[in-house]
């Protein structure tokens, strides 16, 4: 049986949150491989994530949320049966990323002064806008060693290693605040009210029956159904027969 994690924001923070964590993995990815045409890719991700983080308040977001977990860590340690040394190492990560992000420019602000980076990226937007005969420079740099690639690569990604650093920290407080539980949608539908610290929504089910989850709703309440990936013809999309999966709110 062959299972999967989706997960579902409840709060447009956590959205956020979840599409800048997608893009650095897929950056990461595409920095690791040795194929230029891949690292042709690199970039295309790269500006993606500086769009997008340049449209957003993550710093403020971040901060805010490093605050309350150094709060409940503080409130755990009283506890007699923690983990104290898990507990500092865990308070002292958040206390130095909330000294960085007080003392370091705002992410992405050293890759938009990067000379080559800026003299390619808006070609970028254009589709197919990278082609040899448009970034003669960026084909340049494609034919250099792989070792200088790499090098310069692992340079920008270093710029973002804050913002990866607590993001990483901050989703995973949030996850741990959900144990999965077995429920049944019936009919392939089901329905909960969210409390007021859910934020996410996470569904682990099987992915070999041919159906997946879609969910809607808000911070309040939502809705969970499930849909057939390939219907037959004439069949609704909708599953219609009870299905058992687990379900945390986070």
């Amino acid at each position: 049986m062959s299972e999967a994690v989706f997960e579902f924001p409840l709060k447009e923070k956590v959205r956020n949150y979840l599409r800048v964590e997608q893009l650095l993995g897929q950056l990461k990815s595409s920095a690791s491989s040795e194929s230029p045409q891949l690292q042709t890719v690199f970039f295309e991700q790269l500006f993606e994530l500086l769009d997008l983080i340049e449209r957003l308040d993550l710093r403020s977001d971040m901060s805010k949320d490093l605050d309350a977990h150094e709060k409940n860590l503080v409130y755990w340690s009283q506890h007699p049966k923690i983990d104290s040394a898990a507990l500092e190492q865990a308070l002292k990560t958040i206390v130095t990323l909330k000294q960085k992000l007080k003392t370091e420019r705002r992410f992405g602000s050293a890759l938009k002064e990067d000379k080559f980076l800026n003299a390619i990226r808006q070609r970028f937007a254009i589709p197919g806008g990278a082609c040899s005969f448009d970034l003669p420079n960026l084909y340049f740099w494609l034919q250099q060693p792989l070792a200088e690639r790499q090098a310069e690569i692992n340079g920008w990604l270093q710029t973002l290693s804050l913002l990866d650093d607590t993001l990483a920290v901050s989703l995973s407080f949030i996850r741990e605040r959900g144990q999965f539980q077995t429920v049944v949608a019936q009919g392939g539908f089901y329905q909960g009210v969210a409390e007021d610290k859910n934020e996410l929504i996470r569904i682990r089910c099987k992915v070999d029956e041919g159906y997946y989850p879609t969910l809607s709703g808000n911070k309040y309440r939502y809705a969970l159904r499930f849909l057939l990936f390939s219907p037959n013809e004439g069949q609704t999309a909708s599953v219609e027969t009870d299905i058992s999966f687990k379900l945390a709110a986070c």
